[in-house]
């Protein structure tokens, strides 16, 4: 299988302060969570229409549960439940190139 990348751009406060509104990354989809602490793209099972950017914390059900860095600010698999990765952000290319852990 080929890697995809591409690029998505940051929208609110959830991941802050590891990234913030406007910060443009760098996707590989198709790329797995390696380890719990990953920074991912997915999509939650009960709100399919929403594209997230979260740290992934725990698998589970064929998924994985997943938390925003700022717990006043993100509504992840606390209010959403499981969500499906679509791929891990690798690193952030815009306003100031860093590799994301």
């Amino acid at each position: 299988m080929t890697a995809r990348w591409g690029a998505v751009l940051v929208h609110g406060p959830s991941m802050s302060p590891t990234l913030s509104a406007g910060d443009a990354l760098v996707v590989r989809y198709g790329g797995r969570p390696t380890r719990a602490g990953d920074v991912v793209i997915a999509r939650f099972r009960a709100r399919p229409d929403l594209l997230v950017v979260k740290r992934a914390e725990r698998p589970v059900d064929g998924g994985w549960l997943l938390r925003g860095d700022n717990d006043h600010g993100s509504d992840d698999s606390r209010v959403h439940g499981v969500a499906d990765v679509l791929g891990r952000v690798i690193l952030r290319y815009w306003p100031r190139p860093a590799l994301i852990r």
